[in-house]
């Protein structure tokens, strides 16, 4: 499949003008990922944006000097990242292959070059910025608001495209803030009301109002 194929599947990159997409492919870089290979780690100097082409990764922070915990899964068609133009700092999470994973990479290099010609490309990188911002004010909601299954029912809405989560039990898990064997027994409530229907990575939404039930 074409990079700009599989690119065009994120909602970000797809809103972008036909010229801007076609300077933002030329200035990208794509690489293939190995399970756990990162991309880039928490602190790192150079910025800039990452499209997920193939595969996911695991959005990684540290908690204290020894911890890092999973909060969140970029899947295929995802976009995310910040650049310093604006006065941003250093990245702030780490991202890593969660299994083999192709993405494109645009540096803050890249970017200054194509916003010379293209100065819009600022807004769309605001934009970018503000939609993860948005994000994560609303997961920390959820988190702080809701129950063990809300939790759940959010995180599994929140990925289920195409009718399903390609997701695992240890990793959601870890996004809601629970136990492995917590996760298990809600799952399996779920399933026998009829919302879920679990398989091996990935978990299928059969009913999505039901969970939204359990989230409003």
């Amino acid at each position: 499949m074409e990079i700009e194929t599989l690119a065009l599947r994120g909602a970000w990159f797809a809103h972008l003008s036909p010229p801007l997409r076609a300077a933002l492919l030329r200035a990208g870089r794509v690489v293939r990922l190995d399970a756990g290979q990162w991309v880039y780690g928490e602190g790192d100097e150079e910025t800039g944006v990452v499209l997920v082409l193939d595969g996911s990764l695991r959005i990684e922070a540290s908690v204290g000097a020894e911890r890092d915990v999973l909060v969140n899964l970029a899947p295929a068609g995802a976009a995310f990242g910040q650049s310093r133009r604006g006065g941003g700092g250093p990245r702030i999470v780490t991202a890593r292959a969660a299994g083999r994973a192709t993405v494109m990479l645009i540096a803050d290099s890249a970017l200054e070059r194509i916003a010379a010609e293209q100065p819009l490309l600022w807004r769309a990188v605001s934009e970018l910025v503000y939609g993860q911002l948005d994000a994560m004010v609303h997961l920390a909601a959820q988190l702080l608001a809701l129950g063990p299954r809300g939790r759940i029912a959010a995180r599994l809405l929140a990925f289920g495209g195409e009718g399903g989560a390609a997701l695992g039990q240890a990793d959601l898990a870890e996004m809601c803030g629970l136990s492995r064997k917590s996760v298990n027994a809600h799952l399996a409530a779920l399933e026998r009301r009829g919302a879920i229907a679990r398989g091996y990575g990935r978990i299928a939404i059969l009913d999505a109002g039901a969970l939204r039930i359990l989230v409003e």
